[in-house]
């Protein structure tokens, strides 16, 4: 990670406008939420733990829609480079529709929950890696602007904490609504995008 140039600290401004500072920051957020289900109970366990779910489904989805069609096209080997990120993805997603079945008060869930951990953190760090460290170097400070307001275009399509009631009966929130709003957020980038050379054909 310390590899990456970052904008100057309390730049707010600037974190805004670089896609790469804001991906990293929703990376920690990510890392927050875990902390958050890991340490809470009842309630605020399963409030917790949906709002979890909401952001990986928004980031992951953002991810795949910006960064990814990039780094095809921009990276050295992004080819490869981007395969082996979306193997990672299904991955994670495997684990999180199997968690989503558990329910947060099960002897299971915690272990579950660190196995879906472990896979999210593997693969951030791998997109640090072999992506954001490489994005940089292969545009300016006018396409960093884009593909940030096309990932906060997406993050709008699901706030962090929803009206209340929106979830209610929502057994199976990574099969069903979940699915729903990752294709609202595809439609959400795809818009802030434009025509721009990150949008996918």
């Amino acid at each position: 990670m310390s590899e990456l140039h970052t904008p100057q600290a309390g730049d707010d401004q600037a974190k805004d406008n670089d896609v790469v500072a804001l991906l990293k920051r929703r990376h920690g957020d990510v890392r927050n939420l875990f902390d958050e289900v890991e340490q809470s109970t009842g309630e605020e366990r399963r409030d917790a733990f949906r709002r979890l779910v909401r952001l990986l489904a928004v980031h992951e989805t953002a991810e795949e829609e910006v960064v990814h069609p990039f780094a095809r096209r921009a990276l050295p080997g992004g080819e490869q480079v981007v395969e082996d990120r979306l193997a990672e993805e299904r991955a994670a997603k495997e684990t999180l529709v199997a968690l989503d079945e558990t329910d947060t008060d099960h002897p299971d869930f915690l272990s579950r929950l660190k196995a879906l951990r472990t896979d999210v953190q593997e693969h951030a760090r791998a997109e640090e890696r072999y992506e954001f460290a490489h994005i940089y170097r292969s545009t300016d400070a006018i396409n960093l602007a884009v593909m940030a307001k096309a990932i906060k275009a997406a993050e709008a399509m699901a706030p962090a904490r929803p009206h209340p009631g929106v979830e209610s009966g929502a057994k199976n929130l990574a099969l069903g609504p979940v699915a729903a709003l990752m294709d609202r957020t595809k439609d959400a980038v795809r818009k802030a995008m434009g025509n721009s050379w990150a949008k996918k054909p």
